[in-house]
């Protein structure tokens, strides 16, 4: 085994963060250069004009996904040592909902909030302040909270795991549902674009 990297002790504490900055940055890069900057562009895929979004993000995801799973397969990564959030359904199902919400609202999601904010845009600065502000806010009201945020706790599972189905064939199945994504994403832009066009 070889990878993850950072936990076979390849590199320390201090080039773990250097690394994550450099990637951090070139992730910031390319959101820019693919439109993710603006709010416009973001908010669009809502209103179902632009499909930009759902379709790089989920090409990222799918890339990633057959990426570590080929590279475990190989046994050049040890899945067991990749770190995984614990899931907590319900505190999460809520903090989604209201990150689902705000993103509507703003048009941002905190990760393009940022790249907004690094090219001078207002409207991704003010959407930044309020993303510390609720920050702020969480933690001060976290011991009333505590209670809330730790609840119905699942541990760390994954789709393979809480579906009970082999790991390639749920990689499978969720490029088979990217693919059904682009195809009704593109479907749904030239609907859009035809009725406007009529009008």
């Amino acid at each position: 085994m070889n990878a993850p990297f950072f936990k076979y002790g390849m590199f320390n504490d201090e080039v773990s963060l250097i690394m994550a900055f450099i990637i951090g940055i070139g992730f910031g890069f390319f959101l820019e250069r693919a439109g993710f900057g603006s709010s416009k562009k973001l908010a669009a895929q809502f209103y179902f004009n632009d499909m930009s979004v759902l379709k790089v993000m989920f090409s990222a995801i799918v890339t990633a996904m057959i990426g570590i799973f080929y590279l475990s397969w190989i046994g050049f990564m040890d899945l067991s040592l990749v770190y995984l959030t614990p899931t907590y359904i319900l505190p999460q199902i809520l903090g989604g909902l209201i990150l689902g919400v705000g993103f509507v609202i703003g048009g941002y999601c905190p990760g393009t909030s940022a790249v907004g904010v690094s090219t001078g845009r207002i409207d991704a600065m003010v959407y930044f302040i309020g993303i510390f502000g609720g920050v702020f806010i969480f933690g001060e009201m976290y011991p009333w909270l505590q209670g809330f945020a730790d609840s119905t706790p699942m541990g760390t599972v994954t789709l393979p795991q809480f579906l009970n189905l082999p790991y390639g064939l749920v990689v499978f199945l969720v490029v088979l549902m990217a693919v059904g994504a682009f195809a009704l994403a593109e479907w749904g832009e030239k609907k859009i674009q035809s009725k406007k066009a009529v009008s």
